[in-house]
């Protein structure tokens, strides 16, 4: 049957050019799907599956969605992991001779979607690819098709690949583009099957730099790539290449909004790599993988969506400029202290609509009239915004300004030519103001003149009939009518030619009013036709100015994300911290910008911090669970990332000395279908901090080594600190229950000991969250466990077994001390090691060391160099 149809031949003849998307079939009003696509997408859209001929060995399933609202099907097909072809009748069915003709106009795929309502409008959509060289070099290039922003760089290094990891993970694509020869590489084609997007492999050609080269030559219409800084960057240019091809073959249209390659150097920026984002909850908070909970639902006050995801991505790359941070503090500086001024111009934004995906929409022939007056609607405001923004002083705002372009010309264009409140379809009419078309104006007057006539035409019917309650009527199926009610019929004349039965009435029709029909019915579907074609034009030179959209939009999003900062500063009571370049972290009554929002109604207890790399490089932090120790590793790490963003932050003052990477080993996890333990996941994330930290990094372990046996957990640990010290002399915090590490102070000078303090008061402990100096030997998991819960019985036996480990791990017998009950075991209790020996004394030792017969004067030296280092201490 399929066959043997025209449209059906048309059909296969298509699907079997894409055959790795589902197709979206445009017939009239609905796009329609058959075969194995309508049953695969009936069940994801929840739709009727039909049958196109009801014949058992015939049928042909089918299934359809309406074209104007196709969007949302789109989308969701996407989101469940498949591609959608989108094919168009490319010829006026009513001139077709035969078969309408057809094509696909676009692929949509995870990295190509222009406006998917599964993703909030905060949220960049974005297609990246990679390729590596013959000299272990990445290339990686991303790109949001919506908005137009398009980036490369090259990674290399020895850690080249956690490079790529790091991008992956700070950009977030949903769409991943990668040669097919890279199954070469196992250790990179062994993570590419961890991450949960969507991979799409490319013919290796793609890549290559000439193809790449040529195309960007191509694209840009220029001779080099040296106004762009990309023509030494071979690799960079490749990755990027391959995206551009893509998006040609998908999006089938010239991409007029991708008008620019930017470079941009990792390292100019603080690397957050993907444990630390996540351990620090950045986006996502750790409980729901949801916004909410989340440093960026503290700080995201943003008015406009391109703001809110400008912030999203200043978050994941603070800067490493001083200068430049220094510059984005001055404008909050400005907001903060001019609430006025800031309230007006939060209160102007709102009234911006999002240029950059308009730009977007506008370039790939996505538009519809409401998008164009949504323009028009924000350019509107431009003047106003601008005017507010004069007022300013400071260095940043004042090189924005110099870069203003209020888009006049696009506004007046669409003020001349589009209505108010335009409708959805571009096809029907309804879009062109009166005046802007002299052509158009006499076809409408052509139809408003036909409600005149009509009027006109049944007057005189009555009065030529005598029927009083005649009248002339219109519908779709049958055109314009004359109506008479039956006791009528005798008065009928003979020229009416009857069209209609109803129950109460005859439909009739004569040759006068079926001319006036053909007259009017003509002029309609001229003034649509004509209608899109002016729309066309009006939309084409607007695409010629997309690129003074994109620069203003992006001016626009720098301000909302200033000024939310400001916001958030005036709400959470955020102060501005001094941005230095020297290896000083000083926070004077810091809080968590989160945790303290969570329960306003419980007063947060702030706490200072102190790190250098000369006397307090490594602070080891001990203290009973919920005593708050997580809590401030993370505030700290939390107020150094605010601070080089440009955010003000939450204590009472504030030095930063910039780091270039923060790093974290946060938590107790597994990835079992990894084949990787908890402990291996822990010794992995050490490993990547301690291969990659330099000494202007911040570390943040909050315990080390629990994964394994105390002996063991304790020696890594130990010697991770020692390593730290001795070779990165990287500023770190370091909260751990191995209270043994706290005898590191004895030995290493540039280790302190902190701890949370607590008071004891009836068997039960009150949490002061309060750090102080020195360490504690006690962790109190005992009466953490009874206030979770845990049976009274259960609790009284841990005391003994905490008893028995805290005095000696033997008996004289050799039984393991901690099996003791109150049954007099203890009666042979003989003197043994203990499971943690008392500590050593340190000096005592050195003293004891020095032999008087067989020591050289220079070892003699440095043995009591050592012991007054040590007595300083003590």
């Amino acid at each position: 049957m399929a066959e043997s149809t025209p449209m059906m031949r048309q059909y296969l003849d298509i699907k079997s050019k894409h055959k790795d998307a589902i197709l979206f079939f445009r017939m009239g009003d609905f796009y329609e799907m058959f075969f194995d696509d309508a049953k695969i997408a009936s069940k994801i859209l929840e739709i009727t599956l039909t049958s196109r001929n009801k014949e058992k060995d015939k049928s042909v399933p089918m299934c359809g969605v309406p074209y104007h609202a196709s969007e949302s099907y789109i989308a969701r097909l996407i989101n469940a992991g498949y591609n959608v072809a989108i094919c168009e009748q490319i010829e006026d069915p009513k001139k077709a001779k035969g078969i309408v003709k057809r094509n696909v106009i676009r692929i949509v795929t995870p990295g190509t979607i222009l406006n998917s309502p599964l993703v909030g409008s905060k949220e960049n959509q974005y297609l990246a690819s990679f390729v590596l060289s013959e000299e272990k070099v990445i290339g990686f290039a991303i790109t949001d098709i919506s908005t137009g922003e398009f980036l490369i760089t090259e990674l290399d290094g020895t850690s080249h690949f956690q490079k790529l990891k790091d991008e992956l993970s700070r950009w977030n694509p949903r769409e991943l583009l990668i040669p097919n020869n890279i199954s070469d590489n196992e250790e990179i084609s062994d993570y590419i099957k961890t991450l949960d997007i969507s991979i799409n492999p490319y013919d290796d050609w793609v890549f290559s730099y000439d193809h790449a080269y040529r195309l960007f030559l191509d694209h840009f219409k220029v001779i080099s790539l040296d106004g762009y800084g990309c023509e030494s960057r071979r690799v960079a240019v490749q990755a990027g290449g391959a995206i551009l091809q893509y998006l040609q073959e998908t999006q089938k249209i010239f991409l007029a909004h991708i008008n620019k390659l930017t470079y941009y150097n990792t390292e100019n920026y603080m690397i957050i790599d993907p444990s630390t984002q996540r351990n620090l909850e950045l986006l996502k908070s750790l409980g729901d993988e949801s916004k909410k909970g989340s440093l960026l639902d503290i700080l995201d006050l943003t008015i406009t969506p391109m703001g809110g995801r400008k912030i999203k991505k200043w978050i994941l790359r603070p800067l490493l400029n001083a200068s430049e941070i220094r510059k984005r503090q001055d404008v909050v500086d400005e907001f903060l202290s001019n609430t006025i001024l800031r309230g007006e111009v939060r209160e102007a934004l709102k009234e911006v609509y999002d240029l950059e995906r308009l730009a977007g929409r506008i370039s790939l022939s996505a538009a519809n009239a409401r998008d164009l007056s949504a323009l028009k609607k924000s350019v509107l405001v431009l003047p106003r915004l601008n005017k507010l923004i004069n007022q300013s002083s400071s260095p940043l705002l004042n090189d924005l300004l110099s870069k203003w372009d209020n888009l006049q010309d696009i506004g007046e264009l669409i003020e001349r030519s589009i209505q108010e409140s335009p409708p959805y379809s571009i096809n029907e009419g309804g879009m062109i103001k009166e005046g802007f078309n002299s052509k158009l104006d006499e076809l409408r007057k052509i139809t408003k003149a036909g409600k005149d006539w009509i009027s006109n035409f049944e007057a005189q019917e009555k009065k030529k009939t005598g029927i009083n309650n005649l009248r002339v009527g219109y519908n779709k199926v049958f055109g314009y009518y004359i109506e008479v009610t039956k006791k009528n019929i005798p008065l009928i004349p003979p020229d009416y030619i009857r069209k209609q039965t109803l129950v109460n009435a005859e439909r009739y029709i004569i040759p006068e009013l079926k001319e006036y029909e053909i007259k009017v019915l003509n002029a309609q579907e001229e003034i649509c036709v004509l209608e899109y074609n002016i729309f066309q034009e009006i939309r084409e030179s607007i695409i010629k100015e997309v690129n003074r959209i994109q620069k203003i939009a992006g001016i626009i999003s720098t301000i909302d994300v200033l000024a939310s900062f400001a916001e958030a500063s005036s709400l959470y009571n955020y102060v501005k911290p001094k941005i230095n370049e020297n290896d000083v972290i000083h926070i004077a009554e810091g809080r968590h910008p989160v945790l303290e929002q969570i329960d306003v109604n419980n007063k947060f207890v702030p706490n200072d911090a102190l790190i250098d790399c000369e006397n307090n490089q490594i602070l080891i932090i001990t203290g009973p669970n919920m005593a708050g120790k997580s809590t401030y590793l993370r505030q700290v790490a939390l107020i150094v990332l605010m601070a080089q963003t440009g955010s003000f932050v939450p204590a009472k003052q504030a030095e930063i000395g910039m780091v270039d990477r923060i790093f974290t080993r946060v938590g107790a996890q597994d990835f079992l279908t990894r084949g990787q333990s908890t402990f291996m996941v822990e010794m992995n994330e050490a490993a990547n901090i301690l291969n990659n930290a330099t000494k202007k990094s911040l570390i943040i372990l909050d315990e080390i080594g629990r994964g394994t046996s105390t002996f063991d957990g304790i020696s890594i640990a130990w010697s991770i600190v020692e390593y730290i010290h001795d070779k990165l002399e990287a500023k770190t915090l370091f909260a751990t229950h191995y209270h043994e590490l706290a005898d590191l102070s004895l030995v290493l000078k540039k280790i302190r000991n902190y701890n949370f303090a607590v008071k004891e008061w009836n068997n039960e402990i009150i949490f002061l969250r309060r750090i102080v100096l020195g360490s504690t030997d006690r962790s109190y998991g005992i009466q953490v466990a009874r206030l979770a819960g845990i049976p009274k019985e259960i609790l009284e036996r841990a005391k003994e077994v905490l008893s028995n480990l805290e005095n000696t791990e033997l008996d004289n017998k050799g039984k393991p001390k901690i099996s003791y009950k109150k049954r007099g075991d203890q009666e042979e209790m003989g003197e043994q090691f203990s499971l943690f020996a008392k500590r050593v004394d340190v000096l005592m030792e050195e003293i004891k060391r020095i032999d008087i017969n067989n020591t050289t004067p220079m070892e003699a030296i440095k043995i009591l160099h050592k012991i007054s280092l040590l007595a300083k201490d003590k």
